[in-house]
């Protein structure tokens, strides 16, 4: 089934007057929606589908899950909005999205915190991911999975970058990320926020010059055809944060509730593999291609040039979460 934006806020209102009919009938057959931004074939589009076929599998058909890829429901912002109502069930979202409801999830996305995502996800399986779930859990999301956005390389359509001076007078394009923009003034660029759906159109117009995602991104939304200097600067890690609606759960019995939990991880655990799999092939793959320049990057300089940034970050009100961040990731 095709959902639209439209089509789908239409019947979530048709919809609302017998919610409470899945309040009393927590067993009755029920149809829920998970929405995301990334383009068919990215590895979260892929795990989405096949999260939604093992919940039907695992709950015998009692629980049937439409996907909604490609910010066919908006923004990720405008998706966590509906996730907090209730109008969504589910979304792997933005770990920058996110963070506007949480803001200690924006510490994730200290630069060069982790050596790989390996090493970013078993500090996400420790007490840090349990005081961001708890914190989410707190706000009406419940956290089902930690997802890998991957490492994200800068992009543009200038020039090769090899040092942040390369940088200078460069506009880039970043998410609604507090943590990137600080980044990109610490190298000296000039960044702006667009929305993802938007980011094509704006290299392509030359709105900006460039932008910085994870090579899985870059690929399956076709960046390089727009932005073929690539440059594996591999300046931040982030999250995709896999949520559910706290209000979802009174549509559902326990057993599916549990069934919907075990989906999610069993699907975590093929996007993450689906990431790491498509970073090792892209870095190999992009170097080959017709028309895209890949380069390395003095990543020392990179480090240098962003070091103040996690002492800065000490000072917000959730410092002590940064300073145990920093400690678990030395780890």
């Amino acid at each position: 089934m095709k959902i639209t934006r439209r089509t789908f806020l239409t019947g979530a209102i048709a919809a609302a007057p017998v919610f409470p009919v899945f309040m009393r009938q927590a067993h009755a057959a029920v149809t829920l929606t998970l929405g995301h931004g990334a383009a068919p074939n990215n590895p979260r589009a892929l795990a989405s589908e096949h999260f939604a076929k093992l919940v039907q599998d695992k709950t015998s058909g009692a629980v049937r899950i439409n996907i909604a890829g490609a910010e066919q429901l908006g923004s990720d912002a405008a998706m966590l909005t509906s996730l907090r109502t209730g109008v969504l069930d589910f979304s792997v979202n933005s770990q920058g999205a996110t963070a506007a409801v949480v803001p200690e999830l924006n510490t994730l996305g200290l630069p060069f915190l982790f050596r790989d995502p390996a090493h970013a996800l078993a500090t996400l399986n420790g007490p840090i991911g349990t005081t961001l779930a708890e914190r989410l859990q707190a706000r009406g999301l419940t956290v089902l999975d930690w997802w890998d956005n991957g490492v994200r390389h800068v992009t543009n359509s200038k020039r090769p970058i090899h040092a942040p001076t390369d940088l200078a007078g460069l506009k880039v394009r970043v998410p609604a990320d507090a943590m990137l923009m600080d980044i990109f003034n610490a190298l000296g660029a000039s960044p702006e926020q667009i929305a993802f759906g938007e980011l094509y159109l704006a290299l392509q117009q030359g709105v900006v010059d460039g932008q910085e995602n994870p090579l899985a991104n870059i690929d399956s939304s076709k960046l390089y055809e727009v932005n073929p200097y690539i440059s594996l600067t591999g300046h931040v890690w982030q999250s995709n944060p896999f949520l559910m609606a706290r209000m979802t759960q009174g549509k559902v019995g326990q057993p599916e509730l549990a069934a919907i939990q075990e989906a999610a991880r069993e699907a975590g655990d093929m996007q993450r593999n689906l990431m790491r799999e498509a970073d090792e092939a892209l870095a190999l793959a992009f170097r080959e291609r017709s028309g895209v320049q890949v380069n390395e990057v003095d990543r020392p300089a990179f480090q240098q040039a962003t070091i103040a940034i996690a002492e800065n970050w000490k000072k917000k009100p959730f410092g002590d979460l940064v300073t145990q961040l920093l400690d678990a990731a030395a780890q």
